[in-house]
């Protein structure tokens, strides 16, 4: 068992955990954002009449209908996307588990075999 072995075991592993973390911000964020449209939803269930909505830097005058609509397309888009970052989430998961196994014995083999050369 080769030094180098061990290393690209590491090195892939630690890649993997890496894409995981990425992903579990990315999911975090949109999860933060489900929570601020679900929060604006139940303002606007309160608000009557015609009511402001943010367009980028902007505020523009909008009927509560629209910016309801607007707000449940939004949802329904950041929910999708937590589904595929939760199917990402999965299968990285399974990687790093079977990346960790495969490590864990690679060192064993390393650790039980003398250095070369000796």
């Amino acid at each position: 068992m080769k030094k180098e072995s061990v290393d690209e075991e590491i090195l892939n592993y630690e890649n993997l955990e890496k894409q995981l973390e990425v992903i579990l911000i990315q999911k975090h964020q949109l999860q933060l954002q489900l929570n601020e449209i679900k929060h604006a939803q139940d303002e606007l269930k309160r608000a009557k009449g015609e009511v402001y909505r943010a367009v980028g830097s902007i505020m523009l005058l909008s009927t509560k209908d629209e910016a309801e609509k607007e707000l449940k397309d939004r949802q329904e888009l950041v929910e999708v996307k937590v589904g595929a970052l939760g199917k990402q989430e999965e299968k990285l998961r399974e990687s790093v588990t079977f990346a960790q196994k495969v490590l864990q014995e690679r060192m064993k083999e390393y650790a039980a075999k003398p250095p070369e050369g000796q």
